[in-house]
């Protein structure tokens, strides 16, 4: 043991010279000098250098055109009702996409999220027994049916068969439904009674958007939205509520990028 301690003793990877075979001079010294001066300047500036980290910006115009983004989406609402929850998107070039319903599923959940019934939202409608014409009366036999639009049509054609068509018109025109039940349609389709039999129940929303790849953003709310006075706004007064749980948690959020040919 002794022997090894002997041995790394000695060892030396720059051994000295005998000083018989070199000789002190003044320029000698002053590069001695000089380059420790430079090697503790060159430890600092690099010292520095990793201390403090330098944010460079860079700004690339994208010269892509006719590119789409596809958002997939799987997100569970605990405490907000399928029927009030609503889907919107919007980008910076203008384009706006209320109320989406396309590509979408909604799942109606249980207050310990079991399943209760799902269903793709958008499909499907409540028969139609002696509703209200536009004109006033009640639709015969053998008559067209086109219901009122309640002063939100845009043409004299136009015709709300169903409490969404109205709802949709009413949107479009940027007004606020206050009342359901005064609407022939909503009334008899049992639209606050729907929402009433929804209460404490939760939704899975999942699916798909495809938006254009520009800034912009999508979200969920209670409501239909609309633009009044170029804010981006939700209806809440149908509901008949003060207040919405909009607590959720997101399962999956993924961004597909793809081409359009054109």
């Amino acid at each position: 043991m002794d022997g090894i301690m002997n041995k790394l003793r000695n060892l030396d990877a720059y051994p000295k010279i005998n000083e018989d075979f070199y000789s002190r001079t003044l320029s000698g010294g002053v590069i001695t000098l000089a380059s420790s001066i430079v090697m503790l300047l060159l430890f600092i500036s690099e010292l520095r250098l990793y201390l403090h980290a330098v944010t460079e910006t860079k700004l690339v115009v994208d010269t892509s055109r006719g590119e789409t983004l596809r958002i997939n989406f799987d997100v569970i609402f605990p405490a907000l009702p399928c029927s009030i929850l609503s889907l919107d998107a919007m980008d910076i070039s203008g384009e706006q996409h209320l109320d989406v319903k396309h590509d979408i599923i909604k799942k109606r959940l249980d207050a310990h999220g079991n399943v209760i019934e799902s269903r793709q939202d958008g499909i499907g409608a409540p028969k139609i027994e002696k509703p209200l014409q536009r004109h006033g009366g009640r639709l015969e036999h053998n008559e067209t049916y086109c219901g009122s639009c309640f002063g939100a049509e845009t043409s004299d054609e136009e015709c709300c068969n169903n409490c969404e068509d109205v709802r949709e018109a009413y949107r479009k025109k940027g007004w606020a439904m206050s009342n359901p039940d005064l609407i022939d349609q909503c009334k008899r389709e049992g639209f606050l009674q729907r929402i009433k039999d929804e209460e404490g129940e939760g939704c899975n929303i999942y699916g798909f958007l495809e938006v254009n790849k520009v800034a912009g953003n999508f979200h969920f709310a209670p409501g239909k939205s609309f633009q009044q006075s170029g804010v981006h706004v939700h209806d809440l007064l149908a509901f008949q509520k003060d207040s919405f749980n909009i607590s959720h948690q997101i399962n999956r959020l993924t961004l597909e990028t793809t081409s359009l040919e054109l």
